[in-house]
Parts: structure tokens; sequence; C-alpha cells
């Protein structure tokens, strides 16, 4: 009895991966720290100044940790209920945080208990932050209002009531100590001048905005919420200068290299994307386990973090630069060495011993060994291989057709099962490498399973989405073929014009030829 041979999956060139300058650099991080919070992390801020210590704010703490410690160096926690957005001052000396119940507080880092408490909100205060004179405080929260107030006498200096619901996020021009930004849940994000008693400037962002963020230049704006991540020109009076969609969810935070040349954007669905400022491209992408709410980069790139929903923190360092040092380079083999035996030709005396080869088949090889083409078929549909190895799919169909027992293969599934398959081929189809096996299969199916077609929605969903693939694929076979007939229309005038120029020059090159002669 002959042996089993294991299906040949035909091998297609894969393209590799662009390894670009920006690749390389944000490649350059360690493998992250894991740190476990009380809560979700809402906030994470650097000191502006060595030994650039972050703050983290999660639940009723609020945690201060050192670059490289696993765990919190200084803890504040004079809080009866959630702390939110802790702050650092330009200086690094005092740290403003707002509380779910309406009060703000202010920290010197090296103390523990409070040295300022300003009350005057009616609701959780979400923002909080140092305009860049560094003695006064802007706030903003769930009561609609923003307000400024004046460190040395802890009073309220003014207040502005014209977001029309939550204001969630806020940040202070480092340009001019006069000018703050807000973003509410109301969509708009407005600038204030503390000189002025109404806001200078409204810009509609079209969602609930999340995140807000000014260029040091102070000249463009960063607004994000829903999927979108916007930069407005704020010199041209909030002119939209591009909108991003990146992101599959939500967009919660956002932040900037030391450089402002890349700009870098936290979303739900577990990514940060990295932009270039220039081309507002993305350059490159994090994946993270769990929805992320909060980032920040130190001043010098040399750590991330990253804050999470479910309470983890996620600190990445920089690889430190390792300089190659001058090694004195030992002798290696000679050439003759590597090659030495090859050619060897074994003796009649001689006796030659093989190990032999134990062979291990695959799931769906030790189904298909044993004559059980359904279950074989099920193996290959499995979420692993269908969608990361289509391939190998798709070369055990083409083996059953070659037996004869893809029909029988295909006969007699469920609702959930011809579902699956119409999915696989609907989504392949269209692809060079598998249209021919897979042109196939469509028509054995649908031959198969006609006599249902109404019996169930979702399969009548499968079969339309088939035909529209299908459709959509023989209109751009067609118009290519338009194309081709062009080309081919173009390419045989230029071959006719080629011929009759070298036909000419031939004539007058033989022309001249002649009158030359005659002359002698």
């Amino acid at each position: 009895m002959a042996t089993y041979k294991p299906v040949v999956v035909q091998g297609f060139p894969k393209l590799g991966e662009r390894i670009t300058q920006d690749t390389v650099y944000w490649r350059g991080y360690k493998t992250p720290v894991q740190i476990k919070e009380f809560g979700a992390v809402n906030k994470i801020d650097f000191s502006p100044v060595s030994p650039y210590n972050y703050a983290v704010t999660a639940s009723s703490r609020i945690h201060i940790y050192g670059r490289y410690s696993q765990e919190p160096i200084k803890t504040f926690s004079r809080f009866k209920d959630a702390a939110y957005c802790a702050t650092y001052r330009d200086d690094g000396n005092l740290l403003v945080a707002g509380s779910e119940e309406g009060s703000i507080r202010l920290f010197d880092v090296s103390g523990r208990a409070p040295l300022r408490q300003f009350d005057g909100h009616t609701k959780p205060v979400h923002v909080v932050g140092f305009l860049s004179d560094m003695y006064r405080i802007f706030s903003a929260g769930d009561d609609y209002a923003s307000s400024l107030w004046d460190i040395p006498s802890g009073t309220e200096i003014i207040s502005y009531n014209e977001h029309t619901d939550y204001v969630r996020c806020g940040c202070p021009s480092k340009v001019n100590a006069d000018v703050f930004i807000t973003g509410s849940y109301d969509h708009t994000v407005k600038l204030f001048d503390t000189r002025m008693k109404n806001s200078v400037m409204t810009i509609e962002h079209g969602q609930p905005v999340e995140s807000v963020l000014l260029f040091p230049s102070g000249g463009l704006l960063v607004s994000a919420g829903g999927r979108y991540v916007k930069v407005w020109d704020v010199l041209k009076g909030g002119q939209l200068l591009v909108s991003l969609k990146n992101h599959h969810k939500t967009v919660t935070c956002l932040c900037l290299n030391s450089s402002g040349q890349r700009l870098l954007s936290g979303s739900l669905d577990r990514h940060v994307k990295i932009y270039s400022t220039t081309s507002y491209k993305v350059v490159h992408s994090f994946n993270y386990a769990t929805s992320i709410l909060s980032l920040a980069l130190s001043p010098e790139d040399e750590t991330i973090v990253v804050g999470m929903t479910n309470g983890v923190l996620n600190v990445k360092h920089r690889k430190p630069e390792v300089r190659k040092e001058k090694s004195v380079k030992k002798r290696q083999p000679a050439y003759r060495t590597y090659v030495k035996g090859r050619t060897y030709m074994p003796k009649q005396e001689d006796f030659c011993v093989s190990k032999p080869v134990k062979r291990v088949l695959r799931k769906y090889d030790k189904l298909l060994k044993s004559f059980q083409s359904s279950k074989a078929l099920d193996a290959v549909l499995e979420p692993p291989i269908r969608l990361y190895t289509p391939e190998v799919t798709v070369a055990v169909m083409q083996e059953l057709h070659r037996r004869g027992t893809l029909r029988s293969a295909l006969a007699g599934r469920d609702e959930k099962q011809i579902n699956l398959l119409l999915t696989f081929v609907a989504r392949r189809v269209i692809d060079p490498r598998f249209t021919s096996t897979l042109v196939t299969v469509a028509d054995i199916i649908t031959d198969i399973y006609q006599p249902v077609v109404g019996q169930s929605a979702v399969v009548d969903r499968q079969f339309l989405k088939l035909q529209k693939a299908i459709g959509k694929e023989i209109d751009y076979q067609e118009e290519l073929l338009e194309v081709l007939g062009m080309m081919d229309t173009l390419f045989a005038t230029f071959t006719r014009k080629r011929a009759a120029y070298l036909e000419e020059s031939k004539s007058n090159g033989l022309g001249e030829t002649i009158e030359t002669s005659m002359n002698n």
C-alpha cells in the first residue's frame, strides 16, 4: 500500500514590510512594564523638569512614579471620591487636580496635604491646569462652567458658562498667559481670553470632544472626538486643515513628542497612532491589550506611558544606545572546511546508515487520509486557518475536487456552516490566487443549496454578497479589457510608425550613397 502524501499547499510570495526611520525609532523601546492601579487611569502627566517623574490619576489617588520605579514614590489620597486630571506646573513644584465632589486641590510635590482648595463648581471637575504665568489655574467640569482661579488669594477671577454639555478636556497656551482652550460633549471647542468676558473663538468639531491639544507655537489646535482627529488653524479663525479618521473607535487622548514633529493619539480601539505633523500620515502604530484612556510621552521621548480602562499602566523605556567596540576579528575557517565531503560518493563496500524520519501530519491531512472529507473541510474553515492562511483552505478544497468528493463535503450543512462557507468564498473569490478554485466551489454551493434559497435571511444575504462581489469583479475585468484594447491599438500605431520611419531612413541613406559614388 502506498504511503499517504500530504496536501501540497502552494506558496505565494509575500510583500516585505516597509522599514522606515520612524519604524526603527519607535521600535527602539524595551518590553513594557505593567503596573496595576486601583481604577481606570484617566490622566498621566510628566513633570517638565528633571528627573521627569510622572503623576498618574486613578480612582481616588494620585501616584507619583519615578522614571524607572515600579512602585509610587509619593501618593496623594486626600480625596473622598474620584480624582481627575492631576497636572504639573511648568516649574514642577506644584500639582493641581480636580475631583468628583467638585473641588480643586493644589499640592506641593514635596508635601502631602493640599496647599489650597478652590470651591465653586457644583459638579465633578474633570479639567484643571496652570496658565503659563504659573499664578493662575483654569478649570472646567460637568456643570458646563469654565473658571479661572488666582493661586495666591485662592479666589475665583472669572467664570464662563458657554458650553451646553459636560466639559471633559482643556489645555493652556504656552505662548499667551491669558489664553486657554476647552472641549465639550456639546461638540464644540472654545478658546477663552481671560481679558474678555466671553469666548473669542468657537470651533465645531462635530463629535463629543474628548481631548484638545495646542501646538507649542500656539497657531495650530488639535481636537479629538468620536473617530476623528482634526487639526485647526487658530490664526485663520479656526479653519480646518485636516481631518484624520484612522481609528475604529472613540479617540480619547492626544500627545506631542518633544520636537513637535510627531502627534500621538490613543483610542478605545486599543491602538496608539503616530502621525507626522508635516504630512499627517500614520508613520507607526502601537497595539495594546485593552482600551486606552490616557497617554503621555516624557520630555525627551525616553518613556511612553499609557493608561487603560482596566487600571493597568503600560510603561515603555527606550533602549540605551549600544556603542560598538572595535574587536579583533577571529580567523574564520577556510572555505574548503565547509565543503569538505560534499561531493563524496559512497563506494560499493561502504554501508550507509539512514535515520528514519517520522512525518507528522496536520489535522486536515489525518482526516483526508481516513477519507473524512467533510470533517477535513471543517478543519480548514476554523478561524486561525481561514483568516490567516487561506491558501491552506483553498488547497484542501482543490484536493477534494481532485478526488471527486468536494460536492459531498459541501452538502448536508446547516445554516451556520453555509454562512461560513459563503463568507469565505465571497471574500476570497476576487483574489487572483484562489479564483479558479473558488469559482468551482461557488458553482457547486449554488447548485446544492439553490432549493433552500428564501428559507434563511442570513444565507440569502451571503448569496447576494457573493453575487455583488463577482459582479464587481466582472465589471473590473471588462474595464481592464477595454484599457488593454486601447493599449494594443497604441502599440500597433507606434510599431507601424517606427517601421515607416526605418524604411524612410534606409531609403534616404541609400540615396545619399548613390549620389556620393556618382560624384566620385
